[in-house]
């Protein structure tokens, strides 16, 4: 079979060496989507373990979204795409044992959706702009339960326009993890409805920008718009740190 020719482990924890070979074999694309592994006889041949290591090894890799993995299965496991399911769950895990405060959060979406907005000035066409007027215009009209998904319309819309993949990964998978850790308080927020109200007036001034063709000036709107939202559910000292980002 072609394909990559793994090395024999050390019999402690010889799991782990088997999953950063073939982490390796992805990363390095020796393996690539679509592509199988050999099947579990040969991997305990190539790797000189037994079959519960190969085995715990396909559990690990299958539940870090790099191969989907059957016991047994003769053809070997897949190798899968890239999800951004998989970096959703870790910044998800970081976020919920305080590796990540809300705050570093909103400092990293104020960034990317800077960055969305400046390629979106340049590239935008009249499709997308009638895609974030449409957003826009959801957000008017929810309540508040249904303004979180019209709020990330538009910036999915903005984020399309810009063209970057990645940052289009990104966004929604910080905007998942923040709408997770504040979407209680901020359902309970007595100035719920200002905020709402405010943020309307953002977008619309965002799209003016873009339709303009200014990405500076739609970047700070948007990065002043992300603190006016967020900053009242912060402390003081990240409040802080986010107003560097308003310089």
């Amino acid at each position: 079979m072609g394909g990559p020719r793994f090395e024999p482990v050390r019999a402690v924890r010889a799991y782990e060496r088997v999953v950063e070979q073939i982490e390796e074999a992805v990363e390095s694309g020796a393996l690539t989507p679509g592509e199988r592994l050999p099947s579990e006889r040969e991997l305990m041949v190539q790797f000189s373990v037994g079959r519960s290591t190969v085995r715990e090894a396909l559990r690990v890799l299958q539940a870090r979204g790099l191969v989907r993995s059957r016991p047994g299965d003769p053809n070997g496991a897949e190798v899968l795409p890239f999800s951004p399911v998989v970096l959703k769950k870790s910044m998800t895990t970081l976020a919920r044992v305080s590796e990540l405060s809300l705050g570093e959060l909103v400092q990293f979406r104020m960034v990317l959706d800077a960055a969305a907005v400046l390629l979106a000035a340049r590239l935008r066409t009249e499709e997308h702009l009638a895609e974030m007027a449409a957003a826009v215009d959801d957000m008017k009209a929810a309540d508040a339960a249904g303004f979180g998904a019209a709020d990330a319309a538009f910036h999915d819309a903005v984020a399309r326009a810009g063209g970057n993949k990645l940052i289009q990964v990104c966004t929604d998978v910080v905007r998942a993890v923040m709408v997770g850790l504040v979407e209680d308080r901020l359902a309970r927020a007595p100035d719920r409805e200002a905020l709402m109200r405010r943020s309307v007036a953002h977008h619309e001034d965002v799209i003016a920008a873009l339709r303009a063709g200014d990405g500076p000036l739609a970047a700070r709107l948007t990065r002043q718009s992300m603190y006016d939202y967020y900053a009242g559910h912060l402390p003081a000292e990240e409040r802080a740190a986010l107003r560097a980002l308003l310089e």
